[in-house]
């Protein structure tokens, strides 16, 4: 694990779950100058349409059309995830040689289980990459924020703490998307609306719920500050 400083990491408990969720916020932090990775937990892999060599080439192809420089998988279990210590220590490690202010978790409520695991070692690594006295590598250091990006697979409507504007960033989200060939477009051919105009339906419905063309909802289980109001929409 190198020692890159990033401003934010974005913690996903499978390849694609990121782009998923939050491409728009992704694009969108980039082009301000911010230094963002995504911290993929697991390959994603066995899936119907998958293999691990097809998988890593969607990833590294999502990632060129993101335009993220920064990304790793921890290779923790596929359908297995678990909020164990030892997983817990190396997202630790990884916040401790990063140092990024902003981590990005899914949302806490979710059917699938490794998604609920993810979100619990996020939370249980903020916590421990703060500690002293540990054999951990790195600085002890503590994110300022964990935000919640929604990828569920619960059939529940959502109701954010805010919604970011994602019009300009939508076709470069849905480009990244369509990079995972195997899991959203292979198999669902006969489908209409296929997986990802679905995804652009729901992104209009959230973009219109602040007045803008497309959007992404996020949560946080802390209170969210504002210096003033001039970033308001």
């Amino acid at each position: 694990m190198d020692s890159t400083k990033l401003d934010a990491i974005v913690v996903a408990p499978h390849p694609d779950d990121a782009e998923l969720g939050m491409g728009g916020a992704i694009v969108k932090m980039l082009s301000r100058g911010m230094k963002v990775g995504i911290l993929d937990l697991t390959t994603g892999e066995p899936t119907p349409h998958g293999s691990l060599e097809i998988r890593a080439r969607e990833t590294q192809a999502a990632s060129k059309v993101l335009g993220v420089t920064w990304r790793k998988n921890l290779g923790l279990p596929n359908r297995s995830l678990e909020n164990t210590l030892d997983a817990r220590r190396q997202i630790a490690v990884v916040f401790r040689e990063t140092h990024p202010d902003w981590i990005f978790a899914p949302y806490w409520v979710d059917a699938h289980p490794d998604h609920v695991a993810a979100t619990q070692l996020v939370e249980g690594a903020r916590f421990w990459a703060k500690l002293s006295k540990t054999d951990m590598p790195g600085e002890r250091f503590h994110p300022k924020r964990i935000f919640n990006y929604y990828c569920v697979h619960l059939k529940m409507h959502a109701q954010p703490a805010f919604v970011l504007d994602i019009s300009e960033q939508w076709p470069t989200k849905r480009a990244a998307m369509e990079c995972f060939h195997s899991q959203f477009i292979k198999g669902r051919e006969s489908v209409s609306p296929g997986f990802i105009d679905q995804l652009e339906i729901e992104a209009a419905y959230w973009g219109k719920t602040i007045g803008v063309r497309y959007g992404e909802p996020y949560s946080s289980r802390e209170p969210i500050g504002l210096g003033d109001f001039s970033a308001l929409i």
